[in-house]
C-alpha cells in the first residue's frame, strides 16, 4: 500500500521571514558602513553579509536544499565566489589588477 504524499505547503510565513531577514541584513550593512566609514576591516563583515544573503535567497526562494546534490553544490560554490572575490580584491587589488591588465 502506497503512502499518499503530503501536498506542498502553501504557507507564506517562511518566505516573509526570509524577506524580513534580507531587509534586516541590508539595514545592518548600511548602519555598519555609516558607523565605520571606509575601514579596511569592513570588508570581512560585508563579505559575510553578502554570503548570508545569498544563502537565504538560495535556500528560501530557489529551494536549493531540494535540488540534486550536484546542482546544490554548484550553487553553494557560486554563492561563495562573490564574498571571496570581494575579500581578495580588497587585500590584493593592486596585484590582481596587474595580473588582469594587458
Amino acid at each position: 500500500m502506497k503512502a499518499i504524499p503530503a501536498p506542498p505547503s502553501t504557507s507564506l510565513t517562511p518566505l516573509v521571514l526570509s524577506w524580513l531577514g534580507l531587509v534586516t541584513l541590508t539595514v545592518f550593512s548600511l548602519c555598519l558602513a555609516q558607523w565605520s566609514g571606509h575601514a579596511a576591516w569592513l570588508q570581512l563583515p560585508v563579505a559575510a553579509i553578502v554570503w548570508l544573503k545569498g544563502w537565504i535567497v538560495a535556500r528560501s526562494f530557489i529551494e536549493s536544499h531540494l535540488a540534486h546534490p550536484f546542482i546544490a553544490r554548484v550553487l553553494r560554490t557560486f554563492i561563495l565566489c562573490v564574498p571571496l572575490a570581494l575579500i581578495l580584491t580588497t587585500w590584493f587589488g593592486d596585484r590582481i589588477a596587474r595580473l588582469t591588465t594587458l
